[in-house]
């Protein structure tokens, strides 16, 4: 079955940098579009970011534009965001997402998503 496990979350101090990855297990992985998303306590789960298949294409939410990245390896089956200049307010759960559906809005609505992780944690300390 399909299965996505994200790592690398943590605590950081407001300005540090965290990598986050997620591996991919159980799919033809180059035929899906990733995205990132989080889910802060209290609000609504998130677009963060997304890549298509070939990597060619990345999308970020403009909260995040200028310090995230996200990068896919496809022999690896891997899909990373690297997160630098945190913020108080990039704490959250963060999660992965996979879809080989047609994507809309570049990857943003989270309904376009077949398959979750369980999330990582990320604290950033002010």
């Amino acid at each position: 079955q399909v299965q996505l496990v994200e790592s690398g979350g943590g605590l950081v101090q407001a300005g540090g940098s965290l990598r986050l990855s997620c591996a991919a297990s159980g799919l033809t992985f180059s035929r899906y579009t990733m995205g990132w998303f989080r889910h802060a306590p209290g609000k609504e789960r998130v677009f963060v970011a997304s890549i298509s298949r070939t990597g060619g294409r990345t999308t970020l939410a403009d909260s995040v534009t200028g310090r995230f990245t996200i990068s896919r390896d496809n022999a690896m089956n891997t899909v990373a965001l690297q997160m630098n200049s945190l913020k108080a307010d990039d704490t959250a759960v963060y999660f992965c997402a996979a879809t080989d559906r047609p994507i809309t809005a570049w990857g943003r609505p989270p309904d376009e998503y077949d398959y979750w992780g369980q999330g990582t944690q990320v604290t950033v300390s002010s």
